[in-house]
């Protein structure tokens, strides 16, 4: 038998669809704004924010010095920074084992900046519906002129977000007049137009897609869930089955609370229906809550139909906030906090490296005495100037031998200076141990200690 046969082949990727998330408002919709505005305020604010006549935040990578308001970090200071990154991952677990993507629903950036990427175009094409039909509808005046304005406004906040994020690391105010001047240095240009164009393209095209299929948080969250953390719930037995009803009408027998309004979905910034159980795609916004419980205050039904609950809860069990893994968590995370605040406000203001001269491993004077050469790193972290005298210790008849017998240096300053360190020729040869003491002179119980060793020959 000779049929033709026609092959049908399918894709297996979905062709992407546009979701357009509807304006609730609620008091999960206001925490967001509450948490959009503080965000975005300390972003733009701070590089502008004067600190004892500098840049209250800078991070000046040429001259390798970290200043956030009182506090001036050099790369000695590294482990500061090791230090706040545990931190901010154990947050991270913390936060998720509690209550669920908190971080991505109202403090990644990928959320921050979305928001105010989406308000842009719902102030210029208006509202859900609105969006949709103006991009099925064809190309007309209005239609070009709304999508031209949109994209001005998002180039324009793009390029000043690039602008920012490149002010926190060469000085606003210098910046500002390479810009006016048309002046920028070629680094500069390029972060500007690198970091604008990724938060262009990341929170103004992509949006939902970084989130889905980028961010890797998404893949492995499940793991730092149990059945007792806080997440976003559907109750099935309360409104199944749907059912469509009007403002004030009861519900027919057997009919659940769920009206089929798909507002949830709508609200929803990554397009998923909750209604089909917890999803990766969820990012806890909340959004869905507020949208449904506007739905219930209108047909008359008690909020809640979709809340913040846990497996637990809805298997009919005890949920149980305080458990051995919040418990280690918390303890863990109030530890290194602690620590590090107490290694910050106890943080030397003054440290000391000391590097061998590579050229020669010691000499011999004419007067028979054996000298070695160092070259020392007097890093002064405080905010005044201080005048150190040298010395050195675990040595017996050392002499330190410099240009000045005294260094002064200058507050927030690194100073190199070469020292001599000098023994009798009768002593003790062969190497040995010690350390080189910088004592300040205006202060001296503000000293450093610093290893060296010195050789002479066996």
């Amino acid at each position: 038998m000779n049929a033709d046969v026609t092959a049908v082949v399918q894709s297996p990727y979905a062709a992407h669809q546009k979701v357009y998330p509807r304006e609730v408002s609620g008091r999960f919709a206001r925490l967001r704004i509450g948490a959009v505005v503080l965000l975005l305020g300390l972003f733009y604010v701070f590089p502008w924010v004067r600190w004892n006549g500098r840049q209250a935040v800078l991070f000046d990578l040429p001259a390798r010095k970290f200043y956030i308001f009182s506090l001036t970090l050099f790369p000695q200071d590294f482990y500061l920074l090791t230090w706040l990154l545990i931190i901010a991952a154990l947050s991270l677990f913390f936060f998720t084992a509690l209550a669920g993507r908190l971080w991505c629903g109202y403090a990644c950036p990928q959320t921050v900046w979305t928001e105010i990427f989406v308000w842009m175009e719902r102030l210029v094409e208006g509202n859900h519906s609105r969006q949709i039909k103006l991009d099925k509808a064809p190309w007309t005046a209005d239609k070009i002129l709304r999508k031209t304005a949109k994209q001005v406004l998002w180039v324009s906040f793009a390029a000043f977000t690039g602008f920012t994020f490149v002010g926190f690391f060469s000085p606003i105010e210098h910046l500002a007049a390479e810009v006016a001047a048309f002046h920028l240095s070629s680094w500069e240009l390029f972060w500007v137009f690198f970091y604008g164009f990724a938060t262009y393209v990341n929170a103004g095209f992509m949006r939902e897609q970084v989130c889905k299929y980028m961010c890797p948080y998404a893949r492995f969250q499940s793991a730092m869930f149990d059945r007792d953390t806080l997440v976003i719930s559907y109750d099935t037995q309360r409104g199944e089955p749907r059912g469509s009803r009007g403002r004030g009408m009861a519900r027919a027998a057997g009919q659940g609370d769920c009206i089929d309004c798909t507002l949830c979905v709508q609200a929803c910034p990554t397009g998923i229906d909750i209604r089909k159980g917890l999803q990766y795609e969820c990012i806890a916004c909340a959004a869905c809550i507020d949208a449904c419980d506007s739905v219930m205050d209108k047909v008359g039904s008690p909020r809640g139909l979709i809340h913040y609950s846990t497996q637990a809860q809805i298997d009919g069990k005890t949920t149980r906030l305080l458990r051995p893994r919040i418990l280690a968590y918390g303890a863990g995370l109030a530890l290194l906090a602690g620590g590090f605040a107490f290694a910050v406000a106890h943080r030397m203001p003054v440290d000391l490296d000391v590097l061998r001269d590579r050229n020669t491993l010691y000499r011999e004077l004419d007067d028979g005495r054996i000298e070695n050469v160092f070259s020392i790193r007097i890093i002064n972290k405080d905010q005044r100037g201080h005048v150190f005298r040298l010395s050195a210790l675990n040595l017996p008849n050392a002499v330190i031998d410099s240009d000045s017998p005294t260094q002064y240096v200058n507050a927030e300053e690194v100073k190199t200076v070469v020292v001599r360190v000098r023994i009798p020729a009768d002593q003790e040869h062969g190497g040995r141990d010690f350390s080189i003491l910088a004592q300040a002179m205006d202060k001296p119980d503000l000293t450093v200690v610093s290893r060296a060793r010195f050789f002479a020959e066996p």
